[in-house]
């Protein structure tokens, strides 16, 4: 029988050890990832809402239109506190309100209410049915270190049921390894990315589980699709000389190379890597039919300047990314191709199609038409890339409670191991958490860029968007199997 934890057992199980932990050097620098697929952009402006003061207490309720009330005729009663960690302020404050107002959102659509609003820093509870959820939203600077210190202290001092977020994948890693192992408090991770975080043995366990898709999923997609849609036959890899970079690239490899398509090159960069002419030439040299570039922000710009710039033969592949992303990449197609944009100058770009873990425009289903309907009126931009994701991790704890019967965090995660999530963007039991590695793992789309359509002028903040749905990858071919050399997690 799984061991019932307690808030007394966590606060004592973190003690000593858990306050040394926060004088130990940085595990990484906290570098966000995006572009093919990772945590989030560098250098994005984060607009709006960037955590300062209380959220006050923001009570949802069944009696709102926009709305499922699902699950909320339960004899389950009580509170849940959960600790959120995201980042609240600074240039990636965009991230944290993504995962913040996804969590909400699915929240809010099991009360068939609408989300809280623009809630910042502090304390923020949401009723669904008779269970209160008491949000403890802590910034975390898109940092490990600030991360592990809100963690402690939310453990420790606040005696949280469990902990929610984390939009670095170091900063969740940290958070990980040194307050959710040592004080034995359940951990949904979301919308970190790192695929390490529920497919490495150093981090995976019964206590940490993610809905969010993760940089293995877009790797595996993409490449599935370029492998079976496509007639490229031969590409070139490259990707940023990091973490999340070999990430992509290895998964693109794995899957292609499984697939029939032959690797005819790859190279790593620096961040910011500037110098594109000679490497896109090479991979023309090398008989390319498609690129794949791993890269955030910092990078794809150049990238794509150049490549726009150039007369290739070859596609270029990858994942579609946030509305940051997507802003600058739009920037630099205009200036090269000119404004405005048309589908016609895309198309001939040759840029895509890409996978996208989640946009507003790639599922059709009533949850979809209801969470978008009410996240655009509540934060006046349509859902980005993370909210699907974090819209199920909020659905599937209230579900996990309605399941267990009770509150307490262990019972929760006990609930969570296997579900398969009901009420989800993606449409009803769209995401199942695998038992092997507690990853949930959900279909991913294929589109190509379009011009942004007049319909979302005012609510998508790029000239560019993902155009109709090219093909989907089902969850079980877009994660990692429990018997790859990929998969060192088994619990």
């Amino acid at each position: 029988m799984r061991e019932h934890l307690t808030r007394r057992r966590a606060l004592k199980s973190l003690g000593v050890a858990g306050v040394a932990a926060l004088a130990g050097c940085s595990e990484g620098d906290g570098t966000p990832t995006d572009g093919a697929g990772g945590d989030g952009d560098t250098g994005g402006d984060g607009d709006g809402g960037n955590g300062s003061g209380d959220g006050g207490d923001t009570a949802a309720d069944d009696s709102d239109m926009n709305g499922t009330a699902t699950g909320t005729a339960s004899s389950v009663s009580g509170e849940v506190t959960i600790g959120v960690l995201q980042p609240m302020s600074g240039n990636l404050a965009y991230y944290g309100q993504q995962g913040l107002w996804g969590f909400l959102s699915g929240l809010a659509y099991k009360a068939g209410a609408d989300p809280a609003g623009m809630v910042g820093t502090g304390e923020t509870t949401v009723t669904v049915g008779d269970v209160d959820y008491r949000l403890l939203v802590r910034d975390t600077e898109f940092a490990a270190d600030p991360a592990q210190s809100a963690a402690t202290s939310l453990v420790r001092d606040d005696g949280v049921d469990m902990l929610f977020g984390c939009s670095s994948s170091s900063a969740a890693e940290r958070v990980v390894g040194q307050v959710v192992t040592q004080a034995q408090v359940p951990f949904v991770a979301g919308p970190a990315a790192s695929a390490a975080i529920t497919a490495s043995g150093d981090y995976c366990s019964d206590l940490v589980f993610r809905a969010s898709e993760n940089t293995a999923m877009d790797a595996r997609s993409g490449g599935r699709y370029v492998a079976n849609e496509t007639d490229v036959s031969r590409v070139f890899l490259f990707g940023a000389d990091y973490s999340f970079g070999r990430a992509v690239v290895n998964n693109y490899e794995s899957v292609l190379q499984d697939n029939g398509v032959e690797i005819v090159g790859k190279r790593f960069v620096e961040q910011g890597y500037a110098e594109w002419d000679g490497l896109l030439d090479n991979a023309e040299s090398a008989g390319a039919e498609g690129i794949v570039g791993g890269f955030t922000v910092t990078t794809l710009p150049n990238l794509f300047s150049s490549f726009l710039s150039g007369d290739y033969s070859y596609r270029a592949f990858g994942g579609f990314a946030t509305q940051i992303t997507n802003q600058v990449v739009g920037n630099t197609m205009e200036s090269v191709l000119g404004s405005p944009l048309t589908a016609e100058k895309i198309e001939g770009s040759q840029l895509g199609p890409f996978t996208t873990r989640y946009h507003w425009n790639q599922y059709d289903n009533e949850i979809n038409d209801a969470f978008v309907d009410s996240y655009t009126n509540t934060y006046e931009v349509v859902p980005d890339l993370f909210t699907s994701g974090t819209f199920t991790a909020a659905s599937a704890i209230h579900q996990a409670v309605q399941a267990s019967g009770s509150t307490e965090g262990a019972d929760i995660a006990g609930a969570l191991k296997g579900m398969t999530v009901a009420d989800t963007p993606k449409g009803e039991d769209g995401y199942t958490f695998q038992e092997y590695n507690n990853q949930a793992r959900s279909e991913m789309t294929v589109a190509s860029p379009v011009p942004t359509s007049d319909e979302y002028a005012d609510t998508w903040g790029a000239s560019i968007m993902p155009g109709e749905p090219q093909a989907r990858i089902s969850g079980e071919n877009a994660t990692i199997p429990a018997d790859s050399s990929d998969m060192n997690c088994s619990l």
